[in-house]
């Protein structure tokens, strides 16, 4: 494990870095960010990649792994995706990160475009709202051997090809047998992913700061297997029984083709990842608004 930093004071976040997807638009986002950073007497780094997509020739560059050493807090302009991705590179180093949403859902860069200068300035001054989130850590072994190893800030996925016939899965937990299982694949989740594709195959909801996993089957040939909660203390243990073209990936992202009899074991990792909201964020705010809790129906439309 890599040495990590304690989190600095909002006072002493003099090296910022910035990390941003590249989409229309996001270079004047970025420069008016660095700009406002720079004012305000940070010094302000660029993720390399992110200077080079967007053309930032005079920025100061840094790979993840320097903005781990260096920084003492991350800027991330982009979607979920894009923090999922910076997030994992990050998490040995204990940089804390802020999410300004230019993507979709939004569900952790959870601070818009459109009044990001205000909440940074205030942020900036101590007016914030800090919490910790979960990672998991998976590795394959083949023979007894591991040949892959990853982590996974919303999920850990097995699942079949896409012509394919059913997976067939072993499931342990702390060395207990839990269920062989037919399915599409299995989803094995943080609480952080629960709003992720576990979501989307009838998973529960998870607030960030249970210490639980979630297992949610996809399409399971027996009704009967439904989503278990386990504690975040459990090694689980995914055994390949049959089925063809079956993969394990890590937030959808890092890959691995699979076998017979290859083992998946998956765990809490070591490291957390720190968010910085502004000040009075609430999970259930987030909830309401992604999911549109907060729309009722019309009279119009209860009446058809």
């Amino acid at each position: 494990m890599l040495p990590s930093k304690p989190l600095a004071p909002p006072a002493a976040f003099k090296t910022i870095a910035i990390v941003g997807k590249y989409m229309a638009g996001i270079a004047e986002s970025l420069s008016e960010v660095a700009a406002f950073l720079v004012a305000s007497g940070h010094d302000v780094v660029f993720e390399a990649a992110t200077a080079q997509t967007v053309g930032l020739s005079n920025a100061v560059a840094m790979t993840p792994a320097e903005i781990g050493k260096h920084a003492d807090v991350a800027i991330v302009l982009g979607g979920d995706g894009t923090m999922l991705g910076i997030a994992r590179q990050l998490a040995p180093y204990n940089v804390p990160l802020i999410g300004i949403n230019q993507g979709r859902l939004g569900f952790m860069t959870d601070i818009s475009q459109e009044g990001m200068i205000p909440l940074l300035a205030d942020m900036l001054e101590g007016k914030l709202e800090s919490e910790q989130r979960a990672l998991l850590e998976g590795s394959v072994l083949r023979n007894g051997e591991m040949i892959f190893h990853a982590l996974a800030f919303n999920d850990v996925v097995v699942s079949r090809g896409a012509t394919s016939g059913m997976a067939e899965l072993q499931v342990e937990v702390d060395g207990r047998f839990m269920y062989n299982q037919r399915s599409d694949g299995l989803i094995v989740s943080t609480p952080t992913g629960s709003t992720a594709y576990a979501l989307s195959a009838g998973g529960p909801l998870l607030h960030p700061s249970l210490s639980g996993i979630v297992l949610v089957p996809i399409a399971p040939h027996a009704l009967s297997n439904r989503p278990i909660v386990v504690p975040d203390s459990s090694s689980i243990v995914i055994e390949i029984m049959g089925g063809r073209d079956i993969s394990v990936n890590f937030d959808m992202q890092s890959l691995a083709s699979l076998q017979h009899h290859d083992r998946i074991v998956v765990r809490r990792s070591a490291h957390t990842i720190t968010f910085l909201h502004p000040q009075g964020w609430s999970y259930y705010h987030t909830l309401r608004e992604k999911l549109h809790w907060n729309e009722y129906p019309s009279v119009a439309g209860q009446l058809k």
